[in-house]
């Protein structure tokens, strides 16, 4: 039995580092275009595991993660704008009428700050409002509904600040990245080379996050909290201290997210990206770590290739797409994998009582 397990353990660690290989060597036989997309699709895995923690493993099902996901990249644009202006006004600014750079942006000169602030921003904000919400026993239905409820009001908080954040235009025309072009074809490689590094990280540290003690108390507390109240534990603080490493882990995403995209907006962050955040997680396989990645990259690589070969009927071709792994797969494309597995054990089964027989 044991020898199963680590049969089992090591063919998947095996598979992981295959896979983990194969992408960093994408930039070998992948064009800048497509390398571009590759890594703006893990950028989207990297959040989809900090989702997959809270929804997957704690049952608290978020909308509103396009918040987070928006904070981060704000963040990072906020200093890429800063660097093109090479520290002066930048234009949207000029054109609102203000002279100096306001005093919420002057952090932003500083791209170590920068970064720090954009995992500490949406991390803190999560925080207060999962202090403020799991402590009053606010969840379910009612969270979800508060969470989407919180992207409509940075989303129009943002749009109206048209001298802060850009408004609808968001942020854009970045030139470099610590001095090097951000365009250029050498620096997209280091960043999704970063992204690929980052994602391996985040995905390592979460798996073991999920695999200890901790891990089976969040899952008690997905199916159970009242139980898991009963033997002691306190939910409103597991869940909170979950709801702030998935808004940290979607801020480092947002962040990875504008440096290889060049442009972050309003209507990135707003209420139908944060619930195709939520489809990745589901068609992916929830509750698994890997599924999530696996969703977020197979959902929004089929987005691409649909719209490229059918732009009139991409979205049908999406929609239909959810449909069948929802209705057919409700575990999620890792669901494939477990039913195989499963087949695979009843055959092993059946053959040794076959052989059992013969030699009886």
């Amino acid at each position: 039995m044991q020898n199963t397990i680590y049969q089992k353990l090591w063919s998947q660690k095996i598979i992981l580092s295959v896979i983990f290989l194969l992408l960093l060597l994408a930039p070998f036989f992948l064009s800048d275009f497509r390398l571009n997309l590759l890594g703006k699709f893990l950028a989207f895995a990297i959040l989809a595991i900090g989702l997959d923690l809270l929804w997957g493993y704690t049952g608290v099902l978020s909308l509103g993660h396009g918040i987070f996901f928006g904070l981060g990249a704000y963040c990072m644009a906020m200093y890429l704008k800063l660097e093109a202006n090479a520290g002066g006004l930048p234009d949207f600014m000029a054109w609102s009428g203000m002279s100096e750079l306001p005093l919420i942006w002057l952090p932003f000169q500083y791209p170590i700050i920068a970064i720090a602030l954009g995992i500490i921003i949406p991390a803190v904000v999560a925080f207060f409002l999962g202090y403020l919400t799991f402590r009053n026993r606010i969840s379910g239905v009612y969270f979800t509904i508060l969470s989407q409820a919180l992207v409509l009001v940075v989303v129009t908080l943002f749009v109206g600040s048209q001298n802060l954040t850009g408004g609808t235009s968001g942020l854009t025309n970045f030139e470099t990245l610590f001095g090097f072009s951000v365009n250029a074809a050498s620096t997209q490689t280091a960043i999704y080379l970063i992204t690929v590094l980052v994602l391996g990280v985040v995905f390592i540290s979460c798996r073991k996050l999920v695999k200890g003690r901790f891990g089976r108390v969040l899952e008690g507390i997905r199916d159970g909290e009242n139980r898991m109240r009963f033997l002691g534990y306190n939910p409103s603080s597991y869940k909170t201290f979950i709801y702030t490493l998935s808004a940290a882990i979607a801020g480092i995403a947002g962040m990875l997210f504008v440096l290889q995209v060049g442009i972050i907006s309003p209507t990135m962050i707003g209420i139908i990206p944060s619930i195709e955040m939520v489809l990745w997680v589901a068609l992916g396989g929830r509750g698994t770590i890997i599924g999530p990645v696996i969703g977020a990259v197979f959902v929004n690589a089929a987005k691409t290739g649909f719209s490229e070969s059918y732009p009139e009927y991409w979205t049908y071709f999406l929609g239909l797409l959810f449909v069948l792994v929802v209705v057919f797969l409700p575990k999620g494309l890792t669901g494939l994998l477990d039913k195989w597995k499963d087949r695979r054990k009843k055959q092993d089964a059946r053959d040794s009582v076959e052989v059992e027989k013969s030699y009886s």
